[in-house]
């Protein structure tokens, strides 16, 4: 597992996901609202926005919630209209990030995201200064006691998953992107619950941040991940667990 979702794990286990359970509703409406927009708002038909409405469900969304901003995106109702743009800078220790935001104000936004990374060590970098060091992958989660390990190696990977790897507690299964709805559909056939499917992005290479370091790192990473209008943060850090488990706590 790359820094950042080690990073992203450790938060949910701590419950600061939970605590900030207002924000969470908030990003995932615009991405709900944004794959409607984009894709229409039947979910068999627009895979994206079946993810966004699963994704909100875990989080106990309301439903109406739900109906409400694919209403927005699709037309039905008024709603602001947001711009999906791509970030690229870097952080202390040379650590690179992708920061993906959803905005209805592009120079607010840009200004905001520059301030944070000036504040803590890092800069914006042009584009296509670090998009080069990450490929896309679903990325699924299923606890260790949801399934026999060698029945949900094999259905995984008759469907296509790329791998499968036992981190502490659960197992983590990495796919192509194109893999990615036919893995789900597959642990959905079998029963096979999961705690979390998600497209991401994964460094190619990493970077080793220690001390001090490894501490600033991850202090951005907040900052900009609690940032209204940022929807999700990708880095290459490598940072000791001991570290991320106190600065997560």
């Amino acid at each position: 597992m790359s820094g950042h979702s080690k990073w992203s794990t450790i938060k949910r286990k701590k419950g600061k996901m939970d605590a900030q359970r207002g924000k969470i509703f908030s990003k995932l409406i615009k991405e709900i609202t944004v794959a409607a927009r984009q894709g229409g708002g039947d979910l068999n038909a627009n895979p994206r926005l079946r993810q966004a409405v699963q994704s909100a469900k875990t989080a106990n969304m309301p439903q109406d919630n739900i109906e409400r901003a694919i209403k927005k995106g699709t037309g039905e109702l008024p709603g602001v209209t947001y711009e999906e743009v791509v970030y690229e800078g870097y952080g202390p220790g040379g650590m690179a990030l992708l920061v993906e935001v959803a905005t209805d104000n592009k120079n607010r936004t840009v200004a905001d995201i520059r301030h944070i990374l000036s504040k803590r060590n890092g800069h914006l970098g042009e584009t296509g200064s670090v998009a080069w060091m990450f490929e896309q992958r679903g990325f699924i989660v299923v606890g260790k006691e949801a399934c026999d390990e060698d029945q949900l190696l094999a259905v995984v990977l008759e469907a296509g998953a790329e791998d499968m790897e036992l981190e502490g507690d659960a197992y983590e299964i990495t796919t192509a992107p194109n893999d990615f709805e036919a893995v789900k559909q597959a642990l959905d056939e079998h029963k096979i619950p999961y705690t979390l499917a998600e497209l991401t992005k994964t460094p190619q290479s990493i970077v080793k941040l220690e001390g001090k370091t490894a501490e600033q790192a991850l202090t951005l990473m907040e900052d900009l991940e609690d940032h209204e209008d940022v929807q999700h943060v990708y880095s290459n850090f490598d940072i000791d667990e001991s570290i991320m488990e106190k600065m997560g706590s």
